[in-house]
């Protein structure tokens, strides 16, 4: 026999929905008629008939963005009749649902989204020096789930209310209406507070609707080293 509240605790939870948290951080996707587009390398179980067919980064322009700019996000595309388990590295995951919307991610966050919706890899800022701090993202678009990771609890501040600015490793996504732009401040004591370079980088928004801010950074990966271990084109193949 075995004592413990340990089964009882970690017990599967039973439901009907596309995409569900089965905890903070483990999210159960339901595959039926639907498929799903997640994270390569995310899958930590599945239960039933599941296949996985590697997308690389998106199809041949996405590939070559990401070749360039180390921003891709490598997925895999999952269909069969089963339960899908994905996580990744025990950060916090959040489902949203699009119905006829947009959102802006940044790609370090995304983990998993239907496969009615499409999305493609934008700059977003035409600053060089940020080009290795997160100046490309994912822009979303249309109608299904969306499950991105947060290191920590995220704060969704409203850009109407008052000017608002974060650091680029800090902002997880922003909702359509909102209107982005690089700031960099040069010299001085107060430039030195991040990163100690003697230069920062901020994003400045404006306009209507959310910005999401996680407690924590993202480390920018390389897409190659995300899929397989390999650097540029070859690792968007994997």
């Amino acid at each position: 026999m075995i004592y413990g509240e340990l089964f009882e605790i970690g017990q599967e939870k039973q439901t009907d929905k596309h995409f569900a948290l089965q905890n903070s951080k483990l999210l159960k996707v339901t595959l039926g008629n639907q498929s799903v587009m997640a994270r390569t390398g995310s899958m930590v179980a599945y239960q039933g008939q599941v296949g996985f067919e590697h997308g690389g980064s998106g199809g041949l322009g996405k590939m070559f963005k990401a070749a360039a700019t180390g921003e891709g996000v490598p997925l895999m595309k999952c269909t069969g009749q089963g339960e899908l388990f994905l996580a990744d590295n025990a950060a916090d995951i959040q489902i949203l649902y699009l119905e006829n919307d947009a959102i802006s991610v940044n790609g370090a966050s995304v983990l998993a989204l239907s496969t009615g919706i499409d999305w493609d890899i934008h700059r977003i800022g035409s600053s060089g020096g940020m080009s290795a701090g997160g100046m490309y993202n994912v822009a979303m678009s249309g109608t299904g789930f969306v499950a991105i990771t947060t290191k920590g609890t995220p704060v969704a501040l409203d850009v109407a209310s008052a000017p608002t600015f974060a650091d680029p490793q800090a902002v997880v996504l922003w909702t359509a209406g909102v209107k982005m732009d690089v700031r960099m401040d040069t010299g001085g004591l107060k430039s030195l507070i991040r990163g100690g370079s003697g230069e920062t980088f901020q994003l400045a928004f404006g306009g209507q609707g959310l910005v999401l801010v996680q407690p924590a950074e993202n480390v920018v990966k390389d897409a190659g080293q995300e899929a397989g271990g390999a650097g540029g084109l070859a690792g968007l193949f994997n």
